[in-house]
């Protein structure tokens, strides 16, 4: 690893940010690390988030005020201008909040390590979305939220505390009951500070860029893939395919050789892809090696034409011969989540059913379903790797929608 820089500045963890539609989750985003993650000129025209967004913040504790509510890249104190330490940096993903996009919104749920649940004080709670998005967290095993509720500039005190009420009542039937629920207006920046300072007790306080998985096999979680080159780069400047994503195990160290699992389709077969690590940046800095924590990206010897436009998205990254095959079809035990008792969620013999394995996607379709065992049979339209204890988000079509129904846990490792 470069010495030239402070390891604070590596992001230690990455945290979601998530809600129903238009509560306010982007703004809040670019309130807290100063970049506006819809970027994608789909999104600017129709004023949604429609991809994950990713951005990095820096806590720092200004030297006088002693309270770590300073965020951002600025060296100086927002409060009194003083002279501020590097405390951390964290990863912050930006999730769609549209109930079309949920899908989307699983794919991120696998990178998180902790959540941000953004509600609007001037709307009812909970929103469908927000019921969809805790399920979400829940079935990714996602143990420590904070609750935001934003807007309250439009609502005044009695409204609020009614608001409120409604958030507490909403979560007790959860397992984050007893999350913080911190007032904010992300669009006039109140409070924002006691919001940063709730982050670092709750997410960030003691904890270390996550290397405590080091001596484990590598697993690498592709979430973005691009081909980084200018059109008209000479042969001899071209760059290798560069995919995004997190560490969930292990580490990587530039020269590895990897296998890219399930890799991609060649004439109607999967195949897995094998290259080397030829650069690894965290945080717009140069490493040698990639711990868990944080959103790293890898430049590889791959063709970039492979890696266009997010084509591997949803593959396994690791040492060869050490991450799973690929399957075609796959027997799981599934358990169902609460949802409204009107609503159909059991899944039948001939359903076609969404899957979100980590960051892939995937249809199947019931091939053999016990309900008494809650036992069931899938074949997969596209191969997924399946990693070992890993949830699956099982989502079916209710009200010509796709929504969050079950998880399920593989059971032919």
């Amino acid at each position: 690893m470069t010495k030239d820089f402070d390891l604070n500045e590596l992001p230690c963890c990455n945290i979601g940010v998530v809600g129903h539609v238009d509560h306010g989750k982007t703004t809040l985003t670019s309130v807290l690390t100063g970049k506006f993650t819809d970027e994608h000129s789909e999104e600017l025209k129709r004023g949604i988030s429609i991809r994950l967004g990713y951005a990095d913040m820096q806590i720092r504790k200004c030297e006088k005020c002693k309270a770590p509510a300073c965020w951002g890249t600025t060296p100086v104190c927002i409060n009194c201008f003083g002279k501020t330490e590097l405390l951390k940096t964290i990863s912050f993903i930006d999730a769609p909040g549209h109930e079309t996009l949920m899908a989307t919104v699983l794919c991120g749920a696998s990178l998180m390590d902790s959540a941000m649940l953004v509600i609007a004080a001037n709307e009812k709670c909970p929103q469908p979305q927000t019921k969809e998005h805790i399920n979400a967290l829940e079935l990714s095993g996602i143990k420590n939220i904070i609750v935001v509720q934003n807007k309250i500039d439009l609502v005044d005190q009695k409204e609020a505390l009614k608001n409120y009420r409604e958030i507490k009542e909403f979560l007790s039937g959860t397992i984050y009951k007893d999350a913080p629920v911190i007032p904010i207006s992300a669009q006039h920046k109140i409070n924002i500070d006691v919001l940063v300072e709730k982050i670092y007790e709750i997410f960030v306080k003691d904890k270390q860029a996550k290397d405590k998985n080091s001596k484990e096999d590598p697993v690498f979680l592709v979430a973005r893939s691009f081909d980084v080159n200018k059109p008209g780069t000479k042969i001899g400047n071209l760059k290798g395919a560069v995919i995004g994503g997190s560490m969930i195990k292990g580490e990587l160290k530039t020269g590895d050789v990897v296998h890219i699992c399930p890799g991609v389709d060649i004439r109607g077969k999967y195949t897995a892809l094998e290259a080397k690590v030829n650069k690894i940046i965290q945080g717009n800095h140069p490493l040698k090696k990639a711990h868990c924590g944080g959103l790293i990206a890898l430049e590889t010897t791959l063709d970039p034409s492979l890696s266009r436009s997010d084509s591997l998205v949803g593959n396994v990254v690791g040492c060869v011969g050490k991450i799973p095959t690929a399957k075609n079809t796959i027997a799981m035990a599934v358990t169902y989540l609460k949802r409204e008792a009107k609503e159909d969620t059991n899944i039948r013999k001939g359903d076609v059913v969404m899957m979100n394995v980590g960051t892939a996607r995937t249809v199947g379709i019931c091939n053999n379903a016990d309900n008494k065992k809650n036992i069931y049979n899938f074949s997969l339209k596209l191969p997924v790797c399946v990693l070992d204890n890993q949830n699956i988000a099982l989502s079916k079509q209710i009200d010509r929608r796709w929504k969050l129904v079950a998880k399920g846990v593989s059971l032919n490792q």
